[in-house]
């Protein structure tokens, strides 16, 4: 999916943060009692099971991607399992991983309500459990409410990070632009009982105050996180706010942005009068790619194959060497346009 110059770019990204996550830990940051489990060393050949949410998404194809190809590298046995938006199949796929003798699971929960149930099924099998991407608590079903040492340990992105940056560009969208706060209204759409997707649009809002948008009114809007959810959502807000001429979106991913400029342009607005800043790019290359003016003006880029082979070295260093899991820890993120999501290494879905 990438050329050979951005895959070695990214391997060289990578090892920045194994780097730079391994610090953290070192310096501080503790290490999550929930996710180190009872695991012992594995002294064969290691066996690991991914179990990735919507795993057809481009992000997540790029994560498997990554997982795989670190896997290989250091000779784990690997198998990839997607689980579509089930949280039934959640629970099936994870005893299957574990009767089938995986030593360690890294998952992306479809719902984080699951958490519970799989933190048990791990701990009673004595297989290690990491998450990718999204949160979950080892107590209850509300990763928000869980106290720390219950959050069971993570791989993926920043969402205070990835947040700040979408709010920071849009805050430039809007002042490039020279839109009066009083006709403007921002959209932050996200499912609001995903932990990291609050995250991510709180982050968001403080940055695009900071950056001189602080007049500008914002309208929360609950969706389902996909590009058909956020749109009728948003279709909805634009119909109850019909003196509004310009529209600044942002929201947990790519899906909530784009629908949201769907919606926009499909009920008569310019795209010169839409500023949305995605988040994963994989849906707004897609956009820019056609040539056409565009209301998604950038999008934060974050690829999953750095993520899917941070998870991976990280299980492997549990299993194999004992290491602790860090309770989080990162890769890195780039924000692009029209103009320079190609040179990245951004691939559209």
């Amino acid at each position: 999916m990438h050329t050979s110059r951005n895959r070695l770019a990214s391997a060289a990204a990578l090892g920045l943060v194994v780097t730079l996550g391994l610090s953290a830990c070192s310096t501080g940051q503790e290490s999550s009692s929930a996710a180190s489990g009872p695991a012992a060393p594995v002294d064969g050949k290691v066996s690991i099971t991914y179990l990735q949410k919507q795993g057809d998404q481009e992000y997540f194809v790029g994560e498997a991607a990554g997982a795989k190809a670190k896997a290989a590298e250091l000779g784990v046995d690997l198998k990839v399992v997607n689980l579509g938006s089930d949280a039934n199949k959640t629970i099936s796929e994870v005893q299957s991983a574990v009767a089938q003798k995986s030593n360690g699971l890294i998952i992306v929960v479809p719902d984080p309500a699951v958490g519970p149930q799989v933190v048990q099924i791990a701990k009673d099998a004595k297989v290690a459990l990491l998450t990718s991407d999204d949160q979950i608590c080892a107590t209850g079903p509300d990763p928000k409410s869980c106290g720390k040492s219950d959050l069971v340990a993570r791989i993926g992105f920043s969402g205070a990070q990835m947040g700040g940056e979408v709010g920071k560009r849009a805050a430039e969208e809007f002042k490039k632009a020279g839109w009066s706060a009083a006709d403007t209204r921002i959209v932050s759409a996200w499912k609001q009982d995903v932990t990291v997707c609050g995250d991510r649009v709180k982050a968001a809002k403080d940055a695009f105050s900071a950056g001189g948008g602080a007049d500008v009114k914002n309208i929360d809007v609950a969706t389902d996180n996909t590009p058909t959810g956020a749109q009728d959502k948003v279709a909805a807000t634009v119909t109850a706010n019909a003196g509004v001429k310009h529209w600044v979106v942002w929201g947990c991913n790519d899906e909530n942005v784009q629908g949201g400029v769907t919606a926009l342009e499909n009920a008569g607005v310019t795209a010169d009068n839409i500023a949305g800043v995605g988040l994963g790019a994989y849906l707004a290359c897609k956009d820019w790619g056609s040539g056409k003016p565009s209301g998604m003006k950038a999008a934060l880029f974050i690829n999953g194959r750095d993520v899917g082979a941070l998870a991976v070295q990280t299980m492997y260093d549990k299993l194999k060497n004992g290491k602790d899991f860090p309770a989080e820890a990162f890769a890195p993120t780039t924000m692009v346009d029209a103009a320079s999501w190609q040179s990245a290494g951004a691939t559209c879905s």
